[in-house]
């Protein structure tokens, strides 16, 4: 398949990769002209680096990925769009699809919208079997089925879910940790502590730290994120009167029901 992907950041170069391995023709594009040289590999297949968009520089691609951070997304789109085939499906790999539904609505190019959920930095990109990838239900069928048999191959388990479903998972399976995970790092100083438990709390709160901002911003901006949020509140608040009060039968009441809820 001829495949033009925006965009060489981290997720955009691993794409790029991925497909060219897998033997497609590859385009790519970024405005960043280190990052597009990075992708070239000596004596190995290598994607077409495009210079300037135009329609001849365009032609025949029959996916088109946008691969760039959520905030530049439909600029990205509103970009190229009036310059790819009107046959060519449209896709990104957003985070959180915040509008993208409405946005593909008036596109008028058919669509395919995933999420591979897993970034380079907690996973092991060349051994994925135990990640796993989102495909959003209105897609169009030739798209989808594509993306199910590309995370398929690279032994992803794949979820389906519509565009809400989706940006409800996100707050609920990233906004939680990504909340408590800032807090504990704003509870840190430099005191050196022997404890595992903190330690490897500090080890998954620097994981974090490390991603891009705009990606951290992106989960914690979903619309979605702020119920989320006020439901720690809410715990925290019960487990302060639970403290205050040195309840032991309440204490355990509230243990055995988180011990039912991670298990």
């Amino acid at each position: 398949m001829k495949i033009m992907i925006l965009g060489a950041g981290k997720m955009g170069a691993w794409l790029i990769q991925m497909l060219v391995d897998l033997e497609n023709e590859v385009l790519i594009y970024d405005t960043d002209n280190d990052r597009t040289r990075g992708q070239l590999r000596p004596g190995g297949q290598n994607p077409k680096v495009v210079t300037n968009l135009s329609k001849e520089s365009l032609t025949g691609v029959e996916l088109l990925i946008n691969a760039v951070s959520l905030q530049n997304t439909k600029a990205a789109f509103d970009t190229i769009l009036p310059i790819l085939p009107k046959e060519c499906i449209i896709s990104d790999i957003a985070s959180v699809k915040t509008d993208l539904k409405e946005y593909y609505a008036k596109a008028g190019h058919p669509f395919v919208s995933t999420h591979p959920m897993f970034g380079p930095t907690f996973a092991n990109m060349d051994a994925l079997k135990e990640q796993n990838a989102v495909i959003i239900k209105e897609s169009d069928p030739k798209g989808a089925e594509f993306f199910r048999k590309f995370y398929g191959n690279l032994g992803l388990k794949i979820f389906e879910y519509t565009f809400e479903e989706h940006d409800k998972m996100m707050a609920y399976s990233l906004s939680t940790p990504f909340a408590a995970s800032l807090v504990f790092a704003a509870c840190v100083d430099n005191t050196s502590v022997p404890g595992t438990t903190f330690k490897r709390h500090r080890e998954i709160a620097k994981g974090l730290l490390s991603e891009d901002d705009h990606l951290i911003s992106e989960i914690l901006f979903n619309k979605y994120s702020l119920s989320q949020l006020e439901k720690i509140t809410a715990r925290l608040e019960y487990l302060k009167h639970i403290i205050k009060a040195e309840d032991d039968e309440e204490a355990k009441k509230f243990f055995d029901k988180l011990r039912k809820n991670v298990n």
